[in-house]
């Protein structure tokens, strides 16, 4: 049995970090820029800096290797991509945003920490990794961590349930996307997966923004509400899902779906130095189980070391 901490974990802290954040970032925009709305240009900016960054570093690899052309997608890859870019950008984006409206903070919590849950059951069930006993008992241990967080402020109601049920369909589709995500993932490199899935899949998101885009005076909003977007934009989209893809390619779906449930904690902390929120004791204690639950997903029942990211 081992344990081991790599760099590739301290960069999926950080993608934690940078999610919990955003949901402060977001905020402070949104009173000037309607959610929708918001997320279309954040999408559309985080896409174009991926197909970018595809451009340039296509053109290096071709000089680099005298001439030779990177490796082209096939057209099985491109459907691939195409049904990431549907559930995972564009149907989850849409479901998530317009949950977030018709739900509580707390509901969503929870049924976002069910996340690495479901993404185990689906993997388990596809076979692509074989789950352990200790990320099974890390991956709830992190679950009834969040509940001790935010469970206090969690309710079932007749006004909730629509955004509840959004909610958990945004949860099933990030899943599903995080699992299906992994075949191309062993052809293609993360920014190729990641840049073209988000560039489709803002393509087909956009008309659905598009009223709530045309209803904003863009010539109204304030410098403050532009950063938000761009920050989200740079950070949130492009950086953490980088993190994320690469996460997924190195050490598989179950590893990496456990650190999502981190992301309450970070916006939490996140809250209490930027908003000066207070912090109790009982979001310490759910604090402590959720990084128990994460380092339990890490124990290693080979003897073979965990590889470290190139």
């Amino acid at each position: 049995m081992r344990f081991r901490l790599t760099r590739l974990d301290a960069l999926l802290l950080a993608m934690a970090a940078i999610w919990g954040g955003n949901y402060s970032l977001i905020k402070s925009a949104l009173d000037e820029v309607p959610p929708l709305a918001f997320n279309g240009v954040r999408l559309a900016l985080a896409s174009a800096l991926f197909l970018v960054a595809i451009r340039v570093r296509s053109a290096h690899q071709a000089g680099r290797a005298g001439g030779t052309r990177p490796r082209t997608l096939s057209p099985r890859d491109w459907r691939g991509i195409v049904a990431l870019a549907v559930v995972g950008q564009c149907v989850y984006q849409l479901l998530f945003i317009s949950a977030l409206a018709r739900t509580s903070v707390a509901n969503s919590a929870l049924i976002i920490a069910c996340t690495p849950i479901f993404v185990a059951l689906m993997t388990a069930v596809l076979g692509h990794e074989r789950v352990s006993a200790w990320q099974w008992g890390g991956t709830v241990l992190s679950a009834i961590g969040i509940y001790i967080v935010v469970g206090h402020g969690a309710a079932v109601s007749r006004t909730s349930l629509a955004g509840d049920l959004m909610m958990l369909a945004a949860v099933l589709c990030w899943s599903a996307s995080t699992v299906g995500a992994r075949p191309l993932l062993a052809r293609h490199s993360p920014l190729v997966v990641t840049g073209y899935s988000m560039a489709i899949g803002c393509v087909l998101y956009l008309p659905f923004a598009w009223p709530a885009l045309r209803g904003v005076a863009w010539g109204h909003v304030s410098a403050q509400a532009w950063w938000a977007i761009v920050l989200s934009a740079v950070f949130a989209l492009c950086v953490a899902y980088m993190i994320w893809y690469t996460a997924l390619q190195r050490i598989g779906n179950t590893r990496t779906a456990i650190y999502s449930n981190l992301v309450p904690v970070a916006g939490i902390l996140v809250a209490w130095l930027w908003l000066g929120e207070p912090i109790g004791r009982a979001t310490l204690t759910g604090a402590v189980a959720i990084f128990v639950g994460v380092a339990l997903t890490k124990v290693q029942l080979s003897e073979r070391p965990v590889p470290e990211p190139a």
